[in-house]
């Protein structure tokens, strides 16, 4: 009977997500959150990302500020001295998600590992910090393209992950998130309705948009982005040309067709100057 229930349960773990090994936890830098369902239900696992982003904070450009800040505060938290959780908003293809993944390139020999979370997972980062917890390694759970709609439940927690839960914060672990709203909520006329004003002038916000703001304001440090001018989208098309091998002669006559691609799709971000530049040197290395 024993052998029989042992075979079951050898039989049903092959139905289960293996859990890390220690080679595994050594030798990934990156690794994403997963679930998958099973005869117990969803379950939740760490999975190691094979190909990680080599890009660094040179190849950024033009966001110096920005680089400086999330560097700053990521170098404090290798050093295990106090730093902040990011939150990076603004216009979209302007290095936001490109700089979280250049600090683990800049930061990984020296222990740093990300773990990525899309937005429905996101009412696990308490199972998530629970398991890295008694990890050495310290680690930023990254957010990527991160908004809600009014009612989602990855807004509490959220919430509580950041700032709200019974229990504290977990030392070796960091929230980094990104979006492209400032409030990571929808924001609507109507929400203006509930603003009160006192007799002096003084307009105070009223419960609505307390609410929407109060997820973003707990993050500690907010990095904001904007769109390239012409000379400094022509300054980042010009770093990756030369990055594909091509000469100045070759990265001067791009100028005008960089200009033209830029147009076509309506904006300029280093996103756009990225894929012209391996579309023109595809067609002219």
């Amino acid at each position: 009977m024993n052998e029989k229930l042992d075979r079951l349960l050898d039989h049903l773990e092959t139905f289960l997500p293996k859990p890390l090994t220690d080679e595994q936890w050594k030798s990934s830098t990156a690794f994403r959150w997963r679930r998958r369902d099973s005869i117990f239900g969803s379950i939740g696992f760490l999975q190691p990302v094979k190909y990680v982003s080599d890009i660094t904070f040179e190849d950024l450009q033009n966001i110096d500020r920005q680089r400086d800040a999330i560097r700053d505060n990521t170098k404090n938290f290798i050093q295990k001295k106090p730093a902040n959780n990011i939150l990076l908003t603004g216009a979209r293809g302007t290095g936001k998600s490109s700089l979280i993944k250049a600090s683990l390139h800049e930061f990984a020999s020296q222990g740093l590992r990300l773990v990525e979370v899309e937005k429905e997972h996101l009412a696990d980062l308490a199972d998530i910090t629970e398991l890295l917890a008694d990890r050495p390694e310290r680690f930023i759970v990254f957010c990527d393209d991160l908004s809600f709609e009014d009612g989602e439940s990855g807004y509490k927690a959220m919430k509580s992950a950041l700032d709200g839960s019974v229990s504290a914060q977990v030392d070796n672990v960091l929230i980094y998130a990104t979006s492209n709203r400032r409030h990571l909520l929808p924001e609507y006329m109507k929400d203006n309705e509930g603003y009160m004003h006192s007799d002096d002038g003084e307009i105070h916000p009223g419960e609505v948009v307390e609410e929407k703001i109060s997820l973003s304001e707990r993050f500690g440090l907010w990095l904001s982005f904007y769109p390239p001018k012409q000379d400094e989208y022509l300054a980042i098309v010009a770093h990756w040309l030369q990055h594909f091998g091509l000469t100045p002669t070759q990265i001067e006559a791009a100028r005008s067709e960089a200009l033209v691609w830029a147009l076509e799709r309506g904006s300029r971000s280093g996103r756009v100057a990225w894929q012209f530049a391996k579309h023109w040197a595809g067609s002219h290395a």
